[in-house]
């Protein structure tokens, strides 16, 4: 028996300063790996996480 696809899917977040941001503490960018609901959450998912990278909370998008 075959499970169809559930609601909720595995995305990840990418930070929008490092990206564009070349005076950074460290090369590379700070990546996050989490669950979205489909049906509650159908847009891009934007939230705020603290970067490694630029060393301070920063948007992280969502990305393919």
């Amino acid at each position: 028996m075959a499970k169809n696809k559930g609601t909720r899917i595995l995305i990840t977040l990418e930070c929008t300063e490092c990206r564009s941001n070349l005076n950074k503490r460290s090369p590379g960018v700070s990546r996050y790996h989490t669950q979205k609901n489909r049906r509650n959450n159908p847009e891009r998912l934007e939230l705020k996480k603290y970067c490694p990278h630029c060393n301070k909370p920063t948007v992280h998008k969502e990305i393919k």
